[in-house]
């Protein structure tokens, strides 16, 4: 299968400090895999450089062979947090927004989603609770024709209904042959829709394996194996 994501012998500084160091990675598309790790282990780190939001980085990047960071960013849905955004912009000028700037926006797919999400698009940025906002970066992340989506704790604010809600219909959001990266503390829930897991620690990929092996091998859910992973490290202190 042709590899959608590969990163080659990556490092990244920032502040003389490591944050990243040697990592390489392979993903193949019709896939969700969960990026696991530590707060302060990389993770943002690692989506911000292959999407292309953070730079300087030595290394390789590559999506569908494509190294050029226009072209790559052309591909990657990111799951922008809309910092830049004014907030008295209401939902529909964002949607607005994203059609101009993006081709590749859905708009009847985005209508579905917000729809599901019971999100109001008369509603202004500075109106909207943390929950609310996620789910309308969800939205927009989604409603994009892309070949890698990159989620970075996307559901952090989001009520645990709403939240169960999402993650079992992310499937059926998530077009057939693209790659889904999904960073995120909720383990237990994100589980059972993983195909594979990539564990970041001490600055770089400990663990990529598939979630179906993880099972089988160790007995274990993908939490209870994530979980596995610190604790060997805690006894051998």
């Amino acid at each position: 299968m042709t590899t959608t994501l590969k990163v080659e012998s990556l490092n990244y500084r920032r502040n003389l400090k490591r944050i990243l160091a040697d990592v390489s990675l392979s993903l193949t598309g019709n896939k969700i895999v969960g990026l696991l790790g530590e707060n302060g282990a990389g993770k943002t780190t690692l989506m911000r450089l292959i999407a292309g939001v953070a730079k300087n980085a030595k290394g390789i990047i590559s999506v569908n062979d494509k190294t050029d960071l226009a072209t790559r960013k052309s591909l990657i849905s990111y799951s922008n947090p809309l910092g830049g955004m004014a907030t008295n912009k209401r939902i529909s000028e964002v949607k607005d927004f994203y059609q101009q700037v993006y081709p590749d926006f859905d708009e009847q797919k985005y209508n579905q989603m917000i729809t599901f999400l019971k999100l109001d698009e008369s509603q202004r940025l500075s109106a909207l609770s943390k929950g609310t906002r996620e789910k309308l970066v969800i939205s927009l992340t989604l409603a994009r024709q892309a070949s890698v989506y990159l989620l970075d704790e996307p559901f952090s604010g989001i009520d645990s209904m709403s939240r169960k809600k999402i993650i079992n219909s992310i499937i059926q959001w998530k077009p057939a042959d693209s790659l889904m990266v999904i960073s995120d503390h909720y383990v237990s829930e994100i589980g059972p829709i993983l195909d594979e897991i990539v564990v970041v620690k001490d600055n770089t990929i400990v663990v990529h394996k598939a979630a179906d092996t993880i099972r089988e091998e160790s007995g274990q859910s993908i939490e209870d194996y994530y979980e596995s992973l610190y604790g060997e490290a805690d006894s051998n202190d």
